[in-house]
């Protein structure tokens, strides 16, 4: 089977990844040309390094960031993170591009192919397969995965509108360096007129976010260094001795979500899919998501076992989880930006207040790291520790993880067992799909496994 999946970004690597150590054969088209420096995401969450564990990553993309403990919302309310249920009980700060190139040399190394300076112009399916046409010509598959970005080319060849709006408009960009750079990883501030947020690279440079209430204008407005020197100054009261910079851009951030996430043989994933403004560091981590989870299915239909409506299963999880991060992350920065100092004031008493009440915390740190979010049928498996190691090393294989204390007969290329005093098959996203007793294992299997070789 052949899948083509637009977009080398994180969403299209991971996917790619998945696809090829299944064994299936993937072709990733990327329209950049080259690298490029441009990252908004600096923060990976706990669920997705636990989905990286799953895949043996964690640790060499853990080696490139900072751990941070404590997040600042409005930088005044204080959110711990200490108590998530999980290995990963932080959130990591790292560059998106760092995270990129860990999933690419995964990917090519795992047999896929990264096509770059290709982009798609329009596309033809039938029940047999899609035809992908591009700038460069023109590709049959049996699938196709848009991971283009929030300007898909896949999403505009299906005629799928993008609904949402403006959530910040004139957010201004700026890589720096600082002679007196701040003392935490994340650093974020509003004071209603100004907002501002600074993370490091890691190499001595720091990538500004900044608004101003009263500078409203176009992407395409000039942007001088000073403008953002004086936003981050009345953001924080000083701009941190702001020196050299190598790049400077204006953007602006919408909410916007697809009606489907899948159209016969096409799948949109990632900023395809859904975008958001930029609270919470929400945007790569729900991509990640949605590839973790389309991965296994799509691999499950090219070996041929796809239980009838499991590729379905992928808009009806992932569209529900899209729409709670841009309700989340959209309360955040609205929240963030409020005007007048008495709200700003309420807020902060509000939010402390809450935030001392453990279902309000657990609610929170669980929606923003991802740890919390389950789907209808299929609740996060937790790391555990079986007979044959951890739950997550187990992942490693992608397949599904049965934990029982006897092995099963005829399943070997889609399962792996492990011995445990209960019985619980965890998908190889990490999900549980069943939990029962030893007498229904067999009926398990068959429901989500199909028949046996």
């Amino acid at each position: 089977m052949q899948t083509v999946i637009a977009g080398a970004g994180p969403t299209g690597l991971l996917l790619a990844g998945d696809l090829a150590a299944a064994g299936v054969e993937v072709t990733v088209l990327e329209r950049r040309a080259g690298e490029s420096n441009l990252t908004r995401a600096f923060a990976v969450h706990a669920r997705t390094l636990e989905q990286l564990d799953a895949r043996g990553l964690a640790d060499e993309v853990i080696a490139t960031g900072t751990r941070v403990t404590r997040l600042r919302l409005f930088g005044h309310v204080s959110v711990d993170l200490g108590a998530l249920p999980s290995r990963y009980d932080y959130v990591l700060i790292t560059p998106q591009y760092n995270v990129e190139r860990i999933l690419e040399e995964r990917a090519v190394k795992a047999g896929a192919r990264i096509v770059r300076g290709t982009a798609v112009t329009g596309l033809r399916q039938d029940e047999r397969g899609v035809t992908v046409d591009t700038d460069q010509g023109s590709y049959a598959a049996d699938y196709l995965v848009g991971a283009d970005g929030a300007r898909s080319g896949v999403r505009q060849a299906l005629g799928l509108g993008f609904p949402g709006r403006g959530a910040v408009r004139s957010l201004m960009l700026a890589d720096v360096r600082m002679a007196e750079p701040p003392a935490d990883a994340i650093t974020v501030n509003a004071v209603g007129a100004a907002f501002a947020f600074i993370a490091p690279f890691g190499d001595g440079w720091y990538r500004v976010f900044a608004w101003n209430r009263g500078h409203q204008v176009s992407d395409d407005t000039p942007l001088e260094l000073d403008e953002v020197r004086d936003t981050v100054r009345a953001a924080f009261g000083t701009d941190f001795g702001m020196g050299e910079c190598r790049w400077l851009s204006r953007f602006h951030s919408d909410e916007r979500q697809v009606e489907r996430y899948r159209t016969g043989r096409v799948f949109l994933a990632g900023d395809a899919a859904h975008v958001h403004s930029p609270a919470g560091g929400q945007g790569m981590n729900t991509g990640l998501q949605d590839a973790a989870n389309l991965g296994w299915k799509l691999a499950a239909a090219a070996a041929g076992w796809a239980p009838a409506g499991l590729l379905d299963t992928y808009h009806a999880e992932r569209h529900a989880v899209g729409k709670l991060v841009l309700r989340t992350s959209g309360g955040l920065i609205r929240l963030a930006l409020l005007q007048s100092r008495a709200a700003r004031l309420g807020r902060d008493a509000l939010a402390n207040l809450a935030l001392h009440l453990p279902p309000a915390q657990r609610a929170l740190t669980g929606t923003v790291s991802g740890i919390g979010i389950d789907y209808p049928h299929a609740p996060r498996q937790a790391d555990v520790e079986t007979g044959s190691g951890r739950l997550y090393e187990l992942l490693r294989t992608g397949r599904f993880a049965l934990l029982a204390p006897q092995a099963p007969r005829g399943y070997e290329d889609r399962l792996v067992h492990a011995r445990h005093d209960r019985c619980i098959l965890v998908r190889p996203d990490g999900y549980r799909a069943w939990t029962g007793t030893e007498g229904d294992v067999a009926v398990a299997l068959r429901t989500h496994l199909g028949d046996p070789r």
